[in-house]
Formats: structure tokens, sequence, C-alpha cells
């Protein structure tokens, strides 16, 4: 699903999605199409759910946004190695 078309269906709500096509590109994620997995009015409700799924399927690329947001071009963040006790 396109994101306008994500923008129609379910206006000023905050949609919990996996990215279904995506790419890199001078440090953003640029998200072509996307799977709905849950919406909410609420965005504290839609980061839980973000979060229990991110802890469940982390190789799945999932995010939470609001559906005012224009497009999803997203900036990468990089917060760098764990640590490790030896």
């Amino acid at each position: 699903m396109q994101w306008e078309e994500v923008q129609e269906k379910f206006p000023e709500e905050w949609v919990v999605f996996e990215a279904a096509e995506a790419y890199s590109e001078g440090g953003f994620r640029f998200i072509d199409s996307v799977i709905v997995i849950d919406r909410y009015e609420d965005s504290l409700d839609a980061m839980k759910r973000y979060k229990q799924l991110h802890r469940d399927q982390p190789g799945k690329e999932i995010y939470f946004l609001h559906t005012s947001r224009p497009d999803l071009k997203i900036e990468e963040k990089w917060v760098g190695q764990p640590l490790y006790m030896v």
C-alpha cells in the first residue's frame, strides 16, 4: 500500500506498519510501500505496539507514524555498537 492510500484510509491516526519496499540513500530511508499492522488514535498505544513488534520480530522493518506526515523519508540514525563485558 502506498503512503497516500494509508493517509486516505486512516486520516489523522497513528499507524504501525511494516516497510514492504524501501531503500536507503544519502542517510535517509525511503519507504515506497507499507503493510499496515494496526492503527491508533493515541501515540502511546501505537508506540507500545511498535515496541512489542520490534521486540518479537527484530528482523522486520517496523515503524509507527502519524498519517499527517507528508512522506516516508526517514532519517537513518545509528546508535553504535553494543558494549560487552569480558
